[in-house]
């Protein structure tokens, strides 16, 4: 109904009327026509009309210097950027400096107007251009000195235009200079997930450049990743860019005593054991557990922490048929521990379930399953208790036939045999 009777404004010929109240000079006139405009523009159906002859007359009320009028011109310029057609317009009238002046506004609604018409006109590619040609990189400076806004929702929707825009490595090498790291940790500790999760996804953008590493790792990024993992509100989509970004800063310059002083590697088994996260983002701790293990130091930390609650998790993921890749990172968790003596009582208890899935390993035609599975029953085969567990003797039988795929795993094959149910 209200859609319609917006419709009705324009057809009844009113439009016209209010935009010559632009030119009144009357500043509250001009407040009332703007708030006006704005709402029309609120209807795609309006945009056409209100941009023939609105959207210059729009552009200078957005810089005037009453505070009332200004807002409005901004409410409505925010509704003009909502589609393809009317952003180019508003771009080709030279909306972009006005909107980017208007970060610089001292109030927080204009501020957030403005930089959520620039997060709409960012996310095409095409004016990118221009976004970028205003000297002196003042669009990014304008952008980051928001993020650092006690207005959270401002920080956030500026975070956000960043990170479209951080595509382009001049703008990644000029966020470091200035050093983005501070707001963007403040934002990892917001209250609202979809304001962490922009902040995680523009450091993510950062880290997948290396040069950018080492500065993250020196700021303590870590940490404030680690206490994420280990907040109640943490969904599957912040637990599974956290191990992104964990993945990436520990590529290259791995400092094992951050990691360890961080609370990175608790929070990612105690995400094992979350009933409610998807498979997705169960393959993202996974992978990221597995690339954490390839140091010796980390992999004798998570032998000692982990619990019997998510070692039993991760046999249960190693055993699950759903997805084939999860299945066999949770298993390559589990045989990268070091076997020993308490980690082998806790996985004791698990032995049939071990041995059920390294069957199944052992029957891919996968080269990549079948030599995990070898190498788990090499690894397992001096502890009795796995001999007394494979007491059917399949395991062994299969073993015995020689099925192989490759020279590495015919060697493997030569080389390994599960324990006889004698032995220990």
């Amino acid at each position: 109904m209200i859609s319609v009777c917006k419709e009705l404004v324009i057809e009844t010929g009113m439009l016209v009327p209010l935009l010559e109240l632009f030119q009144s000079g009357d500043p509250m006139a001009q407040c009332h026509s703007c708030a006006c405009i704005a709402m029309l523009a609120s209807s795609e159906s309006n945009r056409d009309s209100i941009l023939v002859d609105g959207v210059m007359p729009l552009l200078a009320l957005a810089k005037s210097y009453d505070p009332a009028v200004q807002l409005n011109a901004a409410w409505a310029l925010l509704h003009l950027s909502h589609s393809d057609r009317s952003t180019r317009t508003l771009c080709q009238a030279g909306g972009i400096p006005v909107l980017v002046l208007l970060l610089q506004s001292s109030r927080s609604e204009v501020q957030f107007y403005s930089c959520t018409a620039l997060c709409n006109i960012a996310a095409a590619p095409e004016h990118h251009p221009k976004l970028l040609s205003i000297g002196g990189h003042y669009l990014s400076k304008s952008l980051l000195t928001l993020m650092s806004s006690s207005v959270e929702k401002n920080a956030a929707q500026a975070c956000r235009c960043l990170q479209t825009l951080s595509k382009n490595v001049r703008v990644q090498e000029h966020l470091m200079e200035l050093n983005c790291v501070l707001p963007l940790k403040s934002l990892l500790k917001s209250s609202n997930t979809a304001w962490m999760q922009s902040a995680l996804t523009l450091l993510c953008t950062l880290t997948a450049h290396p040069p950018n590493r080492d500065l993250f790792m020196s700021e303590g990024l870590l940490r404030e990743v680690g206490r994420l993992l280990h907040r109640p509100s943490s969904n599957s989509a912040l637990i599974s860019q956290s191990c992104q970004l964990i993945t990436g800063l520990c590529s290259a310059c791995m400092d094992e005593q951050a990691v360890k002083e961080s609370l990175c590697l608790s929070g990612l088994l105690r995400g094992l054991e979350s009933p409610s996260l998807l498979d997705e983002t169960l393959l993202h701790v996974t992978l990221c557990l597995r690339h954490l293990m390839n140091w010796e130091g980390l992999r004798t930390t998570l032998s000692t922490s982990v619990s019997p609650e998510q070692v039993w998790r991760l046999v249960q993921l190693s055993g699950q048929t759903r997805n084939p890749e999860l299945s066999y990172n949770s298993a390559a968790v589990v045989h990268a521990f070091e076997p020993t003596e308490s980690f082998l009582q806790l996985l004791r208890p698990h032995y049939s379930a071990v041995a059920k899935y390294l069957l199944l390993f052992l029957k891919r035609k996968d080269v990549k399953f079948q030599q995990l599975g070898i190498a788990a029953v090499d690894k397992l085969k001096n502890d009795g208790h796995f001999s007394t567990a494979v007491t059917d003797g399949e395991l062994e039988a299969w073993l015995s036939q020689g099925h192989t795929g490759t020279e590495e795993t015919r060697w493997l094959l030569r080389t390994t045999r599960p324990p006889s149910p004698s032995s220990g």
